[in-house]
């Protein structure tokens, strides 16, 4: 028997399928085992392509596995694998340590699936494939895929001709690292990238506000801006994605498999990705789900590592804002099916815009609010307090006046995120300061005595609950990085206290 290895998609990650082929005496057949329908009518694909290629279908009892068999299976990704093994079931040779992808050809051409690209960027971040066979188109989509070693093929008979002489070929593709600036700490290289199509420049005024995004940007806070329409806030929010902190390797290629599965175009930059849902959005298209089988991911999901940017928030639905607080809290979101049950990273930087009231003038300084009491208090009271109680960041921002000026750009704000978290890695930290566990605050999180003193009165006089208590401490962590402070000082505690929802 000889095997090599595939892939195939179970939720967000590639799994490990191990193609199998066997011949024994007995009545010619052939048979893939553990497939679905589609995969199984590739047979008469698969047979077509060795006679096109000048190689006899083999008179015997041909079985291919595809193992685990239980494991739900999609794609034209393992034709290659399978008629190679049917090929070379006589060799001598081992190969079963070749990832190997393609779909055939009636004439015995290799082409490039869609799958082939996520797969293997999922398997490269679990760090799972060394080398892999694929089709040759597809070596340029797999140039900027590190630490692995793709021989391309254009027909089956120079992919048989490849793994009998594999010992004599060079690689056809021999990735390399990343050209992005970076810094290296405790082994681990961050990359990050220096430009900056929307610039901090651009908004004028708004310090608070930018001093608040600045805070967001370096721990990965959840912040919701309330101000009239047109004072600033969709600008601040769509700025914020320059300045977020470096990516890891893991992250870029986390970033990239979301992409390719949303057939967007895919960029390999250090640049965390920006969701921007509307409020008409559906539960499913946010939060993921579907029907059928297989739950589909959503946009809680697609903006995990980046932003998460929910505009007019007061106007989405009940039942997404509330679904919100599961991954808000655990950065993750479970869909549940009768036949699936699914858990998909989400862990995402929330950020929310509203108006201070329906007709949105009510903080605004020349126009008149034309809301009653009653119609504002309805309008908030769609924000229920165990939600706001997952944000870390409230800005109430104001009108913007002709004399406002810009204070800083988006390079000086970058360039401090950076510092702050090189500060905060060095010390140890493995995540970002809002996504600290208990522990981690009790480890990361130590106050001075004037800073302790402050925190228990300001627990007694706003009855801050524990998880209130513990936001109040990250992001004062946030703010003593950005002075790099090794101690939480009372000024640092004193103005995470005043982002509070009042």
């Amino acid at each position: 028997m000889k095997s090599v290895k595939c892939a195939t998609y179970e939720g967000l990650d590639a799994k490990v399928v191990d193609v199998e082929v066997t011949l024994t005496k007995g009545l010619p057949s052939f048979t893939i085992i553990g497939a679905n329908s589609n995969i199984e009518k590739s047979r008469e694909k698969i047979k077509s392509a060795l006679l096109s290629s000048e190689y006899k279908f083999p008179p015997k009892r041909v079985s291919a596995l595809l193992a685990p068999s239980d494991l739900a299976k999609n794609g034209s990704q393992f034709d290659l694998g399978v008629a190679l093994l049917i090929i070379l079931s006589e060799s001598k040779k081992d190969f079963s340590e070749w990832f190997v992808f393609g779909e055939l050809g009636l004439d015995g051409s290799v082409k490039e699936s869609y799958l082939i690209y996520p797969l293997i960027l999922s398997l490269a971040n679990q760090g799972l494939i060394k080398k892999a066979i694929v089709p040759k188109e597809a070596l340029v989509k797999l140039s900027m895929i590190p630490n692995v070693a793709f021989y391309g093929v254009e027909t089956l008979s120079e992919a048989a001709e490849l793994l009998q002489n594999d010992a004599q070929l060079s690689p056809s593709l021999q990735t390399q690292e990343s050209v992005y600036p970076h810094y290296e700490i405790a082994g681990q290289k961050y990359y990050y990238v220096k430009e900056y199509d929307e610039d901090f420049l651009d908004v004028k005024g708004q310090e608070v506000a930018k001093r608040a995004a600045l805070i967001s940007a370096t721990g990965f806070h959840n912040m919701v801006l309330e101000g009239s329409p047109g004072c600033g806030k969709s600008m601040i929010a769509s700025r914020l994605r320059y300045i977020l902190p470096a990516m890891t390797t893991e992250e870029i290629l986390d970033k990239a498999k979301i992409q390719a599965l949303e057939a967007k175009e895919v960029e390999f930059a250090p640049r965390r990705g920006m969701t921007v849902t509307h409020c008409s959005a559906t539960p499913a298209s946010v939060l993921g789900g579907g029907s059928g089988s297989s739950a589909k991911i959503g946009d809680v999901s697609i903006a995990n590592n980046g932003i998460l940017f929910f505009d007019e928030l007061p106007h989405f639905s009940k039942s997404i804002l509330e679904s919100l607080r599961e991954p808000m809290q655990d950065n993750q979101i479970r869909i549940s099916r009768v036949s699936q049950k699914s858990v998909y990273a989400a862990n995402f930087l929330f950020i929310g815009a509203m108006n201070p009231c329906p007709c949105g003038n009510l903080l605004d300084e020349v126009k008149e609010c034309r809301c009653n009491e009653l119609d504002i208090q309805k309008y908030k009271n769609r924000l229920s307090e165990p939600f706001l109680d997952r944000v870390d960041l409230h800005v109430t921002m104001q009108n913007v006046r002709a004399d406002d000026k810009a204070s800083i750009s988006s390079k000086e704000m970058h360039k401090a995120v950076l510092e702050a978290n090189i500060f905060a890695k060095s010390r140890g930290q493995k995540s970002f300061n809002a996504k600290m566990s208990d522990a981690e605050v009790e480890q990361f999180c130590k106050l001075s005595i004037e800073a302790e003193a402050i925190l228990e009165k300001a627990t007694q006089n706003f009855a801050l609950s524990f998880r209130s208590i513990k936001k109040v401490q990250k992001v004062a962590r946030t703010i003593a990085d950005l002075e790099r402070s090794e101690l939480i000082q009372k000024s640092h505690l004193l103005e995470a206290l005043s982002y509070r929802k009042r």
